[in-house]
């Protein structure tokens, strides 16, 4: 059974910081692409950053400089490191794998207010 489990929401100030982790289990990680989208209130679901199984990284224009994915294959997991964040990074934050199928997790919530 595949699961993902995130993990490192809450509630953050402007400016502050987060890393989110996503526990991926029942599948051979390393070969996987793995995205973090985003959904924010009312909004459609969009990709935040992906990381292919070599490492190369891709960005939304909003959060690039700001955002930073990795992963280790080793612990089965990727990181969203969020730095510099803004009222509109407040979304549920959901992992993602693709490898001809994809995976979903159920998401973690990220809100960012003063």
């Amino acid at each position: 059974q595949v699961q993902l489990v995130e993990s490192g929401g809450g509630l953050v100030q402007p400016g502050g910081s987060l890393r989110l982790s996503c526990a991926a289990s029942g599948i051979t990680f390393s070969i996987y692409v793995a995205r973090w989208y985003r959904q924010g209130p009312g909004n459609q679901r969009e990709l935040v950053a992906q990381i292919t199984p070599t490492g190369n990284t891709n960005y939304a224009d909003g959060v690039t400089g700001r955002f930073t994915i990795s992963r280790d294959n080793a612990k089965n997991t990727v990181y969203l490191q969020m730095n510099n964040l803004k009222a509109e990074d407040t979304a549920v934050y959901l992992c993602n794998v693709y490898f001809y199928i994809n995976y979903w997790g159920q998401g973690t919530q990220v809100t960012v207010s003063s």
